[in-house]
């Protein structure tokens, strides 16, 4: 299986990071997937080469894999069905590798069977193009969510802080999953578009603007609306007003993106998944109005 397009992994750096799915849905941890009878006899027999020919191999190792060789070499199947390799595919149970200790890849258990041509396997998870886009919302990697703020440096008790993010840098990301093994060739594009801009002040002493702290996209693609000369009176659609100092050191202000996730595959398949969410903090500084008696 193969994954292009914006594709992250778990840690990224650099100003990227992982779309988090809204509630508890998860992707699948493991499917199962066809392998041509030429694949899977090869598999199996350097797996079983390796085992046995590596020093210091516990002798349960080898036997595992010995009973594991003998089932399909010469046990109830005759030479991995390599004379029948024109009528079916070995289907086998694939654990994603990031998260291969979770109790939900183990229950992918069933042994690898064979399957005739025409014929669906008999097992949930069984690789179809949603389960690609699924495997593929796993692997979306969205840009750090650092939103414009006026006065950029520093705000002031009372004031409004206008917020905002430039269309140009939150455009829809992609990513597609492909697979193309045991004569099987699907393959799935699941896309994030930016929906919403959740702001959390850091403090329980502030206001967002709107009430909910929920900035919805403009037409054009942007949220919130740059501050501009001119401004200063009125209410920013977008934005927050801090009700106390932070005295000597700063508020953590909290942006997250909502994106709306879809997905297209083989076949003219396709829907939606869960939203997913990305953010990150920012460090806000809000000083006391200063005044001058006379």
């Amino acid at each position: 299986m193969t994954f292009r397009g914006a594709v992250g992994a778990s840690g990224d750096g650099g100003g990227t990071g992982k779309v988090q799915p809204v509630g508890d849905w998860t992707p699948p941890a493991c499917w199962y997937e066809p392998r041509s009878a030429q694949e899977f006899s090869k598999y199996v027999e350097n797996t079983y080469d390796e085992t046995v020919n590596t020093p210091g191999q516990h002798s349960y190792a080898k036997t595992s894999v010995g009973k594991f060789r003998d089932k399909y070499k010469d046990g109830e199947y005759e030479n991995y069905n390599l004379d029948e390799a024109d009528e079916g595919n070995w289907w086998v149970a694939v654990r994603d590798e990031d998260r291969w200790m979770e109790p939900e890849a183990q229950l992918c258990d069933k042994a690898p069977f064979w399957v005739e041509n025409g014929d669906a396997p008999d097992v949930e998870n069984a690789v179809t193009p949603q389960i690609l886009a699924e495997l593929a919302y796993n692997r979306v990697s969205l840009p750090t969510t650092e939103v414009t703020l006026a006065p950029p440096a520093a705000t002031k008790v009372n004031l409004p802080t206008w917020a905002w993010l430039d269309r140009t840098t939150f455009k829809e990301v992609s990513v597609t999953a492909e697979l193309n093994v045991g004569g099987l060739h699907i393959a799935a594009t699941t896309t994030a578009t930016p929906k919403s801009l959740k702001l959390e002040p850091g403090t329980d002493d502030a206001e967002t603007y709107p009430a909910s702290g929920e900035c919805v996209i403009n037409t054009d693609g942007s949220i919130g609306e740059p501050y501009a000369k001119g401004k200063a009176d009125q209410t920013p659609p977008c934005g927050i007003r801090y009700l106390r100092s932070s005295g000597d050191g700063t508020f953590n202000l909290q942006a997250t993106i909502t994106w709306d996730i879809a997905w297209t595959g083989t076949g003219g398949t396709g829907g939606d998944l869960p939203d997913g969410t990305f953010g990150n903090d920012q460090a806000v500084t809000v000083q006391e109005i200063q005044s001058v008696n006379r």
